[in-house]
């Protein structure tokens, strides 16, 4: 079904269908296979990459589209909707470009932002470890500073795109302060000592890699500190709210695909004489479905409308990737039911999309850490 949508311009709803056409031609059709192989689509980045749409909310003026965000997530939501690997890997590439956008000296935006915005490189995110999924505070690999740049030593993890990415984003301890002593670099892939680890064998997202990340000597020269040493926290919480806002429009692109398919199955399938969407019991979780689906949406896009007006919004972004993951989890599981054995099965997509959506209420903060969020800003005043 297509989604009926609210956008600000003429040019943005040509860029939606210039999307969807995509999206059905490229990636719907290759999806399974590459699911099914966990083969990284590197080619179908470069695609993204070429028509804009890797860098589409960043300014203009730095070569990127220079949509308003509650355009961009849509763009997301519709990819997701045909390949969420894919979705994951666009939030995730505009998240390793934030630092060096918001952050980067002059001189750093004129010699990294031309390649990063050109659509032909793709980013990491480097924050995770093992022991300080959540609690990026507790980061224990480091950076020691010298006379010429810094040396970076230890190991990240879950890293989306590890072994696959041409740039990583980076967070290192510097000093043992707790709060003020992380650090924020870019890293190019191929540095010396700069290895990646065997990808994850995933429930889900397979064609996505996740790997650990080794800096065994890392040499870092000085100009690829982001910020001010110690300012590194500041710079990623900054950049998770966005985050969390993609994951949320990734999130309502899987539930809004198990919908899809559940009603299409619930027209064509009779039983006792008739399609299966005209018994009640069917008919009223397929409402529920609907309901969640368009009920996440409009979080994540007033959530979006605070962010594209310049008002705070860490708030609404929790709240709209709480609300979204949940909602792909409960929507996706309950279109397996629809389909009953069938859904269970891989000759049907809900099966994979059930999976995919699991992941959504883990990673760029897990719902546990949204409700944290939440709860922490309701007794703060909102401006």
């Amino acid at each position: 079904m297509k989604v009926e949508r609210e956008l600000p311009s003429r040019e943005a709803y040509e860029l939606l269908e210039l999307v969807r056409d995509v999206a059905e031609r490229e990636l719907r059709t290759r999806a399974a296979h590459f699911e099914d192989s966990g083969r990284f689509p590197r080619d179908t980045f470069r695609l993204l990459g070429d028509i804009g749409l890797l860098t589409l909310p960043f300014g203009e003026d730095i070569g990127g589209g220079g949509q308003p965000y509650t355009v961009y997530l849509q763009v997301l939501e519709e990819i997701a909707a045909r390949w969420a690997a894919v979705a994951v890997g666009m939030s995730v590439h505009t998240l390793a470009c934030h630092p060096v956008v918001a952050y980067g000296t002059p001189d750093q935006q004129a010699e990294l932002l031309p390649q990063m915005m050109s659509g032909h490189t793709l980013g990491a995110y480097s924050l995770s470890e093992a022991h300080a999924g959540s609690d990026p505070a507790a980061l224990r690999a480091s950076a020691t500073e010298g006379p010429h740049g810094w040396t970076a030593q230890g190991t990240k993890a879950w890293v989306t795109h590890g072994g696959q990415a041409d740039f990583y984003t980076v967070f290192l301890r510097t000093s043992p302060d707790p709060r003020n002593g992380i650090s924020c670099f870019h890293v190019e892939a191929d540095t010396a000592g700069l290895i990646a680890g065997v990808p994850e064998r995933k429930m889900g997202l397979r064609s996505s890699p996740t790997a650990e990340m080794h800096f065994e000597n890392v040499f870092l020269p000085a100009d690829r500190l982001i910020g001010t040493p110690g300012q590194g926290l500041a710079v990623a919480l900054s950049a998770l709210d966005a985050g969390r806002l993609g994951i949320a429009a990734v999130a309502v692109g899987i539930a809004q695909a198990a919908l899809d398919y559940a009603v299409g199955y619930a027209q064509e399938r009779e039983t006792f004489g008739r399609p299966v969407i005209e018994h009640q019991g069917v008919g009223f979780l397929l409402a529920d479905m609907a309901a969640k689906t368009e009920a996440a949406r409009a979080t994540y896009l007033a959530a979006a409308r605070r962010k594209d007006s310049g008002r705070p919004y860490t708030r609404q972004a929790s709240i709209a990737k709480l609300v979204a993951t949940d909602a792909a989890m409960a929507v996706t599981t309950d279109a397996v039911q629809v389909l009953g054995g069938a859904g269970y099965v891989l000759d049907h997509p809900v099966e994979r999309l059930m999976r995919e959506a699991k992941i959504t209420q883990i990673f760029e903060g897990t719902n546990q850490i949204q409700r944290l969020v939440i709860s922490r800003h309701l007794a703060v005043p909102t401006l």
